[in-house]
């Protein structure tokens, strides 16, 4: 049956669908859902919170800012708790101030390390073997509340961020619904981060794709895997146009003479030269869709050079 602790949920992406799908499906008193419209030209490759929420009643809201008159709405619809599943603004002190019981974030690592944007594709970029999910409290500073609770995830060595997306929305979910009952209590653990171990990233955007061909074949592999497809896609250049690297692996550098990073050492199979070996480009495509043939590559651009 319905409880009566109502809860205040600001949530985007797959994440923020599935933990409020859980509520839910628990018969949780969600007052309102605070969401995004999808940006223009963006990918959406995961399910509307939006939509899942006005299915089962719920008003949803999608204010560009959380400022002004969006607070005194807020505070209008008195919830005990707020929770962040991916919502894409920091939460205001104004905001975390209504909810008699606290606010609560969701955060895609092992906290304190990776916060920021985009954990989990700098986690991969950065060649972790394990990544995780994270509920704290939030505070001011993004990502650096208390931490209620956290599950590791593995990170398999052909792991492409997606797949590790969904692993870590799977312990999300996981960590929401063995904790929601000591929230709604108000007696949710409370362990504050190392900030000696804490490391913060920024956001990325398509034009930080950009192969360095000094890199190790490692390296390019796990930035290759934690950009491609449904993101923008990491990228080289040559002769002026761009390719997209979608896929590709670490490989014996061939028999050939002495060979400067970035180097095309073979057109079938298309083979470039690294910082340490060599690196097998298995699906390319030039930016706009245009097929790419073997004769076309004679060097790519290296950054630097």
């Amino acid at each position: 049956m319905t409880t009566d602790c109502p809860i205040l949920v600001f949530a985007y992406h797959e994440v923020g669908y599935r933990c409020l799908d859980l509520l839910i499906a628990r018969k949780e008193r969600v007052v309102a859902v605070f969401t995004h419209e999808d940006a223009p030209g963006e990918r959406i490759w995961f399910r509307s919170v939006a939509e899942l929420a006005r299915r089962h009643g719920i008003p949803v809201h999608t204010p560009v800012s959380l400022k002004g008159a969006v607070v005194d709405e807020i505070r209008a619809l008195a919830p005990d708790l707020v929770f962040s599943f991916y919502y894409r603004y920091m939460i205001p002190p104004d905001v975390l101030r209504v909810p008699r019981l606290g606010a609560f974030n969701m955060h895609g690592s092992l906290l304190p390390r990776y916060r920021g944007r985009v954990p989990i594709n700098w986690a991969i970029i950065h060649g972790e073997t394990e990544t995780g999910a994270t509920l704290h409290h939030m505070v001011r500073r993004a990502d650096a509340g208390d931490i209620v609770d956290q599950q590791a995830v593995p990170v398999g060595p052909l792991d492409s961020a997606q797949d590790v997306f969904y692993k870590v929305t799977e312990a999300a979910v996981a960590i929401l619904d063995r904790n929601l009952a000591a929230l709604k209590a108000g007696r949710a653990p409370r362990r504050p981060q190392d900030e000696g171990q804490a490391t913060t990233f920024s956001g990325r955007r398509p034009e930080d794709g950009r192969i360095d061909w000094n890199w190790s074949s490692q390296a390019i592999f796990d930035f290759v895997r934690a950009l491609t497809e449904p993101y923008p896609g990491a990228f080289t250049t040559t002769g002026g146009r761009t390719l997209l690297i979608w896929w590709g692996r670490p490989v014996e550098r061939p028999p050939v003479g002495e060979a400067q990073a970035g180097e095309i050492l073979s057109t079938q199979p298309l083979i470039v030269a690294t910082g340490d070996g060599a690196f097998r480009i298995d699906r390319a495509q030039w930016a706009h869709g245009e097929a790419a043939a073997p004769g076309e590559f004679v060097r790519f651009e290296v950054l630097g050079a």
